[in-house]
């Protein structure tokens, strides 16, 4: 039988909107963030290490935090996390309009900002093979990389714009686009998870169901190593294009206009992701897209101006999407319902608990040794992650998604 268009979901499609207008709120935040630490400081270091924070909680709490999403009530977690961190991130215009705004604050505010992100985003991973069919798995994560492509696009610029008109209105408005969120998610209807009829049982037992199934499927194990290795050098990369480009002497305004064009490649990468995941293997997409990435990173240290960064920016986020909606969507076509919270959870813990550690590292190395310098380290990172997955077995010869299922 032949699947309705996701446009026609309508529980998807209130999911998606409200993660569009989400989205674009921290791509708002996320910008004016550094540009701020770096007005109230002039230290790259601060900027590195304020970040630091907001992704440090996905190595405390990711573990117990996928139990728990297993356990809880899908939608009602990410109803709360999203109120939360719409009051938390109205907190900083409160301070500033007082002239009370601290560098505690703002280490708080994205330490919060992080927390609830973990619990949000495992159960949004969570919730999607039962918003969807599994048919339509890669179709709509495509579309849910489009919504990053899209914000990608709009929010830096906005963010850099509402910055020049005045610093605290950035974060006026990524809560208020939480606050959208939390709308969006009353009026979907369909239930996040199947009905529990197991009792629960101890946490770390349950815990070590999610790691053991990982540790047995080792094309999905290397997968969020691979992913983990990406991230860590990606981390700070914002800052890095950000230091680049006030090198160049760019306006805060024109380096929004620069994520903004690498919001292009990114919107360009989701529309094209669909058709490249049908046309070629698994291996083909994620050893090209790794191998891409490495030959753009060394470009960035001889970019001349901010028009090139750019342009470099929007080739990097072009294959962003593709990679994620390969490999997302084939984990979640493997993992059991039951199973999705615990398992995405040490994914992503593997996959993104070395951030603060490269969000730091990146502020500091910059301090210490250089823009330039840096961008040539993350360039060998890249190169080595690349060559791993091109001798990988498990990544060449993985079965194609249609005819995978839940084992």
């Amino acid at each position: 039988m032949r699947q309705k268009p996701l446009w026609f979901n309508r529980d998807y499609m209130l999911l998606w909107s409200g993660q569009i207008v989400s989205n674009i709120g921290t791509q708002v935040s996320q910008l004016a963030f550094p540009l701020l630490i770096l007005a109230l400081t002039g230290s790259a270091a601060q900027a590195g290490f304020a970040g630091a924070p907001r992704a440090l909680p996905y190595v405390i709490f990711s573990q117990p935090a996928g139990a728990l999403i297993d356990r809880w009530d899908r939608k009602r977690t990410m109803i709360l996390c999203d109120a939360g961190r719409a009051i938390s991130l109205a907190s900083i215009p409160v301070t500033y309009a007082l002239g009370d705004l601290t560098m505690i604050q703002i280490y708080l505010v994205s330490a919060i900002e992080g927390t609830l992100y973990v619990f949000f985003n495992i159960a949004e991973a969570a919730c999607l093979p039962r918003v969807v069919p599994k048919e339509q798995l890669p179709a709509a994560t495509a579309q849910n990389m489009a919504t990053d492509g899209i914000t990608t696009l709009l929010g830096p610029s906005l963010g850099g714009a509402l910055y020049t008109a005045g610093k605290f209105l950035p974060f006026v408005a990524d809560a208020i686009s939480y606050t959208v969120s939390v709308i969006s998610l009353l009026f979907i209807k369909v239930k996040f998870q199947k009905e529990r009829v197991a009792e629960p049982r101890k946490l770390w037992v349950e815990i070590h169901e999610g790691l053991a199934w990982l540790w047995h499927h080792p094309l999905i194990r290397f997968m969020a190593i691979l992913t983990g290795g990406y991230n860590l050098l990606f981390a700070g990369f914002t800052l890095i294009i950000i230091v680049l480009a006030q090198q160049q002497h760019a306006s805060s305004f024109t380096i929004g206009l620069i994520f903004s064009i690498g919001g292009i490649g990114a919107v360009l990468g989701s529309v094209a992701a669909t058709s490249i995941q049908k046309r070629f293997s698994f291996g083909q997409v994620i050893i090209g897209t790794t191998w891409f990435t490495a030959l753009i990173l060394p470009l960035y240290a001889i970019a001349p101006n901010p028009f090139a960064l750019g342009v470099l920016t929007a080739a990097s986020f072009f294959v962003g999407p593709i990679y994620n909606v390969v490999q997302f969507s084939y984990r979640s076509a493997i993992i059991p319902d039951e199973l999705q919270g615990r398992v995405n959870s040490v994914f992503r813990l593997i996959a993104f608990g070395g951030q603060p550690l490269g969000l730091a590292l990146t502020g500091v190395l910059i301090q210490k040794i250089g823009v330039i310098q840096t961008v040539f380290i993350c360039t060998l990172g890249m190169v080595a992650f690349a060559l791993a997955a091109n001798l990988n077995k498990l990544v060449r010869n993985a079965q194609p998604l249609n005819e995978v299922g839940n084992v």
